[in-house]
């Protein structure tokens, strides 16, 4: 091999390094994730269905927090970070928490406290409610985010970016 050759090979060599793609703030990211509580339980993961997630970037499904964690990096990083409550899942809102006549609800369905059930939205979704308490005919249901309030650490594995 001559020595422009050489040359020649670790000048691709570096472009392909320069050519991967960065993830940017309208990238599309696949990853998997894992969602830790403070105390390192973990709450989600894709890692045991071996099927990671696609990530939207700037799409308003994640906090300016979460996203410049991932800004600039590339397939192939692994990321480890802790947001507090309000750039997680946000801080508990008391006025997501509802107070419901128990004949609401389906006699078949057993309501135990923590238990997540899905309720019938007018526009045909399902917006979930953990039950906070059962006391007489009134059952408490909260419709904030199961994790709102809760300080998480996120593991990210990139695995791909599309810009």
């Amino acid at each position: 091999m001559t020595s422009d050759s050489k040359l020649k090979n670790s000048i691709n060599d570096s472009e392909l390094v320069k050519s991967a793609e960065l993830v940017k703030s309208d990238s599309a990211v696949l990853a998997h994730v894992t969602v830790k509580l403070k105390d390192g339980s973990i709450a989600d993961s894709t890692k045991p269905s071996k099927k990671p997630t696609w990530l939207k970037m700037g799409d308003g499904s994640f906090s300016n927090a979460f996203e410049s964690y991932l800004i600039e990096k590339q397939a192939g990083d692994n990321l480890t970070f802790e947001l507090e409550a309000e750039d997680a899942f946000g801080e508990s809102n008391p006025d997501q928490i509802h107070f419901m006549d128990l004949s609401q609800f389906p006699q078949d369905i057993e309501l135990k406290v923590g238990a997540i059930i899905g309720f019938d939205q007018p526009s045909g979704n399902q917006i979930p409610g953990i039950i906070r308490n059962v006391e007489g005919g009134s059952v408490k249901v909260d419709f904030n985010h199961p994790l709102a309030g809760e300080m998480i650490v996120f593991e990210i594995e990139i695995i791909q970016v599309k810009n």
